[in-house]
C-alpha cells in the first residue's frame, strides 16, 4: 500500500479515538454502516445542550440563512417552526447490496416480508414493520417501493433523517415514483427544511396527485416562500454592497492615479526649473564666447572649443554646475539671468556688471567648475 495513504488512515483512526463524534458525520455514513456490519460498537452521539436551539441552528444552516445581525434588516426572518423536531442521530439503517444476484425465490421471499411488514404497520407495530421491510430490502435490494415503505414508517417514528436516506435511495432507483418524494417531503417538514419540503411535496403531487401530500404542501409553501424572499432580499443587499465597495475602490484608485500624476507633473516642473535648462539657455549663447570675456575668461573656457555654441545643454560638467545650490539660487534671480543673457548676446557687456557681486559670483562659479580663472 501507498505509505502516505497508510499514514492518513492512521491519523484518521487517531482522530476517531480522540473524538468519536466524527463517526456520526453524514459524509461518513458509508463507513459507520460498514463498521456495524462488522459487528463494531459505535458510541452514541453527544447530547446537545438545547435541542430547540440546535434545531433552529440546523434549520438556518441547511436553509442557507445568514446569521442574525444586531439591528440588521437581515434578522427579520420570522418562521413558524411549530411541529419541527430535533434531527435523529441514529446510525444509518442497513441498505441492500446493489450487486446482489437476486433469484426468483428471493423475490418471492421479499414479497412475503413486505406483506408481513404492511400487516405489522396496520397493527401499529412500527419497529417490527421496520425490521420486516429491512429483511425484504436485503432479499431484493433494487425495488424502490420497499425503501419508500420503510421511509413512511421512519416518518411515523419521527426519524426524519433515516426516512430521507431511504427516500434518496428509492429516488436513485426510480426517480419517477411519487412515494419517495412524498415521504421525503414529510421528513423535511419535520426538520423545518421548508424549501426542500415544498419541492418534494410538489414533485409528489406532480407525479401522482395525493390529497395528503397536497394538504401538507399548502402548509409548507408559505414558509418556504418567506425564506425565498428573505434570501432574495439578503442577496440583493449583498450585491448592492459589492457594487458600492467596487465603486469605492475605483474612486480611490482614480484619486491615487490623479495624485501620482500631479506629483509627476510637479517633479517635471521642478526639474525644468532647478535641474537644468532643457535645450540650453533661452536663445543659446550665439557665437559662444569668442576671444574670451573681457576681465573674465581669457581665451574662453578650456575644453569648450572656443565657447558655448548651441547653448549649455548636454555639455560635460553642466549637471555638476546645476547641482550647486548657489548656482541654482543665482539662476532663479531675474536680475542675474538678465545680465547673463545680456552677456550671452554680447560678451563685451560683461564690463557693465563688474561691480555687481551677484552676477560676478555666478561667473566665478562657472569659471571654477570649468577649471578657468576669474
Amino acid at each position: 500500500m501507498d505509505p502516505r495513504k497508510v499514514q492518513e488512515l492512521r491519523e484518521f483512526v487517531r482522530l476517531c479515538q480522540s473524538d468519536p463524534s466524527v463517526l456520526h458525520l453524514s459524509e461518513l455514513n458509508f463507513f459507520t454502516e460498514w463498521l456495524h456490519c462488522m459487528g463494531a460498537s459505535i458510541p452514541s452521539p453527544p447530547q446537545k445542550e438545547s435541542p430547540t436551539k440546535a434545531t433552529q441552528e440546523d434549520h438556518e444552516k441547511e436553509n442557507n440563512i445568514p446569521p442574525p445581525k444586531a439591528e440588521s434588516e437581515e434578522s427579520d426572518l420570522d418562521i413558524d417552526n411549530e411541529g419541527v423536531i430535533a434531527p435523529d442521530e441514529d446510525a444509518p439503517q442497513a441498505m441492500g447490496d446493489d450487486d446482489l444476484e437476486v433469484t426468483e425465490e428471493m423475490i418471492d421471499q421479499a414479497n412475503e416480508k413486505k406483506m408481513e411488514a404492511i400487516n405489522a404497520l396496520g397493527d401499529g407495530e412500527l419497529q417490527k414493520a421496520i425490521d420486516l421491510f429491512t429483511e425484504a430490502i436485503k432479499l431484493n435490494p433494487r425495488i424502490a417501493i420497499l425503501y419508500a415503505k420503510r421511509a413512511s414508517v421512519y416518518v411515523k417514528l419521527q426519524k426524519p433523517n433515516a426516512a430521507i436516506r431511504d427516500c434518496d435511495k428509492a429516488i436513485a432507483i426510480n426517480p419517477d415514483s411519487a412515494q419517495p418524494y412524498k415521504w421525503r417531503g414529510k421528513a423535511h417538514r419535520l426538520l423545518g427544511h421548508w424549501e426542500e419540503a415544498a419541492h418534494d411535496l410538489a414533485m409528489a403531487c406532480k407525479l401522482d396527485y395525493d390529497e395528503d401530500a397536497s394538504a401538507m404542501l399548502k402548509e409548507v409553501q408559505p414558509r418556504a416562500q418567506k425564506i425565498v424572499e428573505h434570501k432574495r432580499k439578503y442577496e440583493r443587499k449583498r450585491q448592492e454592497k459589492e457594487i458600492n465597495d467596487r465603486k469605492e475602490r475605483v474612486r480611490k484608485a482614480k484619486e491615487e492615479h490623479e495624485r501620482a500624476q500631479r506629483e509627476e507633473e510637479a517633479r517635471q516642473e521642478a526639474g525644468a526649473q532647478f535641474g537644468g535648462f532643457p535645450g540650453g539657455f533661452p536663445g543659446g549663447m550665439p557665437g559662444g564666447f569668442p576671444g574670451g570675456m573681457p576681465g573674465g575668461f581669457p581665451g574662453g573656457m578650456p575644453g569648450m572649443g572656443g565657447g558655448f555654441p548651441g547653448g549649455m545643454a548636454g555639455m560635460p560638467g553642466v549637471s555638476e554646475i546645476l547641482s550647486d545650490p548657489e548656482v541654482l539660487i543665482a539662476m532663479q534671480d531675474p536680475e542675474v539671468m538678465a545680465a547673463f543673457q545680456d552677456v550671452a548676446q554680447n560678451p563685451a557687456n560683461i564690463s557693465k556688471y563688474q561691480s555687481n557681486p551677484k552676477v560676478m559670483t555666478l561667473i566665478s562659479k562657472l569659471s571654477s567648475k570649468f577649471g578657468g580663472s576669474a
